[in-house]
């Protein structure tokens, strides 16, 4: 079991007779997260708006443009899956408490040199690679912090508050931040940034997470923990399909994030506060797409959903190419933000109900690594072809792009885990050993002798391959099944488990969907299974070394 599991403590759910009457609003604890990161949100959509316009006017080519977009996204990419982990083992409150204090002060430093004039191209992107590195940090923290504040029958209230506030906080922050700088000076989006940042961080502070459950296990090791979360979602098929479909999407979708300054700058020929406007269209967009999302969804499924957000981001990519006037770039801006938010929610939500507690903070750290890493490099990409071949070239081949990438994807189907338990299950009887065994000890080699009536050997070897795919979801390191050829009807399932507290943790991960694919598997048996447990004996490296060491042979001077 990870260290993650909660109670209602500190901040205790009422019972549904005491609900107040203000619903999720009468959780003190969710309204001020919920004001602060409303304020923080405008702060970084005005921030990301400055960023980028700051850039052009530093240096306006296309690839040092893109480049503000690489430097956000990549370390996003490249940490988000170790923060997951850490979420997943870790207590949230600080982690997340360490990571805004960190961003908020990396971000007076740079308000302090953007108004000094010392800004240039090369502090602008360390400092957004800096700032990149804290939200990778933060970012699984906050999947999971929703959850500890509201009881689970306002989760989706609260859910769905986040994001209408998230949506119009990204309508406000853009225009407001064009109209700051084009009334002001370039500096004020970054003190307001500041402002949000140290807002967020005082209610992170101020907010007593409740009190975790004690867990009856060790918590897993760091470098165990990515391992096992990386294996866990590699053998799911639903977060495999979910994975695909996010790259397919967001790798042709980042052109116009990435090329929108110079779409408002060079193509346009206007300035900062329309590029503040078609962001801001871009949050108003989302805000409809929020609204609409249920009633869509009802109608169209999760896998049709998907489909129009993509046919939606193909016509705001082709409508951004022939944007000359500000009429088409909004209305463009309008439907790629809809679609947006349409296709981020689709995609998390069929992340979310793939994965079990166990593993959600690295299940949803991986989603997300995708996603920025897909960003990133077509960030990247987008803005080396822009370079060559201009704007409206570019938004047309990443339109294309994202028709083919729809078309090749559409077999991979969303949300196809909503039906399954995935709560333990706790069926395996606890294993004792005769002699002690450390924790550490391994690796642990498992072998499940079964027998079965020839007749159906088809159907179980059948059921054993998904439960193959369980083992190796929920710790195993190596699967087979293997078949006695002089015992007819005798087979033996073999798997090896890193270490004997991976046991223990495999044990506690399996869910009530994992047992009913057992149940069936084992309707074919003739008899009980039997399970031999056998460990590795410690091995002493030291003593090795020395050995080594003497059987050496010596060097011959000559």
């Amino acid at each position: 079991m990870t260290s993650q599991s909660t109670v209602n403590a500190d901040n205790a759910a009422p019972s549904p007779g005491e609900r107040s009457r203000w619903g999720v609003f009468g959780n003190l604890a969710f309204t001020v997260i919920l004001i602060a990161s409303s304020v923080s949100n405008v702060g970084i959509a005005m921030f990301d708006t400055s960023m980028s316009w700051l850039m052009t006017s530093l240096n306006p080519d296309p690839m040092m443009v893109s480049a503000v977009q690489v430097a956000t996204m990549l370390p996003m990419f490249l940490l988000t899956l170790p923060a997951g982990a850490l979420a997943d083992i870790v207590d949230a409150r600080r982690l997340l408490f360490g990571a805004q204090a960190a961003v908020a002060l990396i971000s007076i430093a740079f308000a302090v040199v953007v108004s000094a004039g010392l800004a240039t191209p090369t502090n602008l992107l360390l400092t957004t690679f800096a700032l990149g590195v804290g939200g990778a940090i933060a970012a699984p923290v906050w999947q999971l912090v929703t959850p500890k504040l509201v009881p689970k029958d306002d989760l989706d209230s609260a859910i769905a508050i986040n994001n209408a506030s998230y949506s119009v906080s990204r309508a406000i922050g853009p225009a407001v931040g064009g109209f700051a700088i084009a009334a002001w000076s370039i500096d004020v989006p970054f003190w307001c940034y500041v402002a949000g940042n140290l807002a967020i961080a005082a209610a992170v502070v101020w907010w007593h997470a409740p009190r975790r459950v004690k867990e009856t296990l060790p918590a897993e090791r760091f470098t165990s923990a990515v391992r096992t979360g990386l294996r866990y979602v590699r053998h799911n098929r639903d977060m495999d399909s979910t994975l695909i479909r996010a790259v397919a999407f967001f790798l042709f979708g980042s052109a116009y994030w990435a090329l929108l300054p110079l779409i408002a700058r060079s193509q346009m020929h206007n300035g900062a506060a329309l590029y503040g406007a078609l962001l801001g269209m871009i949050g108003l967009g989302s805000i409809l797409g929020s609204v609409a999302l249920n009633w869509l969804k009802e109608r169209l499924g999760p896998d049709g959903l998907a489909a129009m957000a993509s046919v939606g981001t193909i016509a705001a990519l082709v409508m951004y190419a022939g944007a000359t006037a500000s009429a088409l770039a909004m209305a463009a801006s309008l439907v790629a933000g809809a679609c947006w938010t349409v296709m981020m929610t689709t995609l998390f939500v069929s992340a979310q109900v793939a994965l079990p507690d166990w593993v959600r903070g690295r299940g949803l750290a991986i989603l997300l690594t995708a996603y920025f890493g897909a960003m990133t490099l077509g960030s990247a990409l987008w803005g080396k072809v822009a370079s060559a071949e201009g704007l409206p070239t570019t938004l047309m081949i990443a339109a294309a792009g994202a028709l083919i990438g729809m078309l090749a994807t559409s077999s991979r189907k969303l949300q196809t885990a909503a039906a399954l338990d995935l709560t333990p299950s706790l069926h395996w009887r606890d294993r004792t050993f005769a002699q002690p065994v450390d924790d550490d000890q391994g690796p642990v080699l498992v072998s499940i002798e079964y027998r079965v009536d020839p007749a159906d050997r088809a159907p179980f070897l059948e059921a054993m391959q998904e439960i193959g795919f369980e083992r190796k979801r929920d710790g195993a390191f190596a699967w087979n099944v293997f078949e006695d050829t002089a015992d007819v009807g005798r087979i033996v399932e073999i798997f090896l488990i890193q270490s004997l507290l991976e046991l223990r943790h495999l044990r506690a991960r399996v869910t009530k969907a994992d047992q009913i694919v057992e149940a069936e598997a084992h309707k074919f048996l003739k008899e009980p299974p039997n399970a031999t447990f056998l460990i590795a004996p410690k091995r002493n490296r030291e003593k090795r070394r020395r050995l080594a060491a003497v059987l050496q042979p010596a060097t011959v001077e000559r």
